[in-house]
């Protein structure tokens, strides 16, 4: 049989913090216990919140917790060839169209706010035309136009490993999605289908605020006929005392924050040790964390990082 293959990709738009520095340590436990091969791919593709040298320093926290990797890096914009080459198949087959719809009509003719944390709007069909046509020329290189993807009626399921089955509504709950943005750029959900069937990605291992794309990612595995489909484990995040993701607006959470106010990797993984189901918290190595680890012992529920914590990492 052949080896699994995972990816662990962080979008260079920020530092690395607690949050997703533990998401990314799953992943990588769970890939050096069953013996996946691990891809290290950075998703570059958001320009506009695109920090220099991100992504350098995503890496340099990776080494510094002990996470390692079999292939890469990788980065999306050295390859936007094989996004244009995917969305040139979607126009010929005539399931995409363009639209200039700015955010602002969008929520004004939805009168809805954002889809959950991802400030995603419900797109209610304004430029959907009845027949879509299938011209391939008019998709390449047009900046200024954004292209949607033609979401069929009815409900996709799944059964995602940790979560369980889902079933999701794409029609009810975003519309016609993204496939490229005014940038002559990938979307997010483009982007992602498109790597991972090129580097062979079966396994895909992240936080459940990414519950909601995987329906959407499905649905372009099956319109570019890419083949089977990845199994997908989402994990629960966390979060801060007001019980929203952890960002910026809960302080500084990063781990290089840490790191140079003198906290250990070996502190550091101890308290995500204890979020992730192994015990009372206590100083561990990343390979006693790979040792102990067990995903039916994970938590069901979202963590809350509090005070208390802070206050742990950098005690004595």
């Amino acid at each position: 049989m052949p080896q699994s293959r995972t990816r662990l990709a962080p979008s260079p738009t920020g530092a690395l913090h607690l949050g997703n520095a533990r998401t990314f340590l799953l992943n990588w436990i769970l890939a050096r216990q069953r013996n996946w091969h691990i891809v290290l791919r950075i998703e570059d593709l958001d320009g506009p919140r695109f920090k220099e040298g991100a992504a350098e320093l995503a890496i340099d926290m990776f080494n510094w917790l002990g996470i390692d990797w079999d292939e890469g890096p990788y980065y999306q914009r050295n390859d936007l060839a094989s996004y244009h080459a995917a969305t040139s198949r979607l126009a010929r087959a005539g399931k995409v169209y363009p639209c200039r719809c700015t955010r602002k009509e969008i929520q004004q003719a939805t009168l809805s706010a954002p889809h959950a944390e991802q400030h995603e709007l419900r797109y209610p069909g304004t430029c959907r035309p009845q027949n879509p046509q299938t011209d391939e020329t008019r998709f390449i290189n047009t900046e200024g136009v954004a292209w949607r993807v033609c979401v069929p009626a009815g409900s996709t399921s799944f059964v995602d490993k940790f979560c369980g089955k889902q079933t999701h509504d794409i029609g009810a709950t975003v519309g016609d999605f993204l496939v490229g943005t005014k940038l002559a750029l990938p979307s997010y959900q483009l982007a992602v289908v498109v790597d991972d069937a090129k580097q062979n990605i079966d396994q895909v291992v992240r936080g459940d605020d990414l519950l909601s794309s995987a329906p959407r990612q499905m649905l372009l595995y099956d319109l570019l006929e890419l083949g089977p489909q990845p199994s997908y484990t989402h994990l629960p995040l966390v979060l801060g005392e007001d019980g929203r993701r952890l960002a910026k607006r809960h302080g500084d959470t990063r781990v290089l924050s840490y790191r140079e106010k003198g906290v250990s990797a070996e502190r550091l993984l101890g308290l995500l040790g204890e979020w992730c189901g192994l015990g009372s918290r206590e100083e561990i190595t990343i390979a006693e964390f790979l040792k102990t680890f067990d995903l039916d012992r994970m938590p069901r529920e979202p963590v809350v990082f509090t005070a208390a914590d802070d206050a742990w990492l950098l005690g004595p």
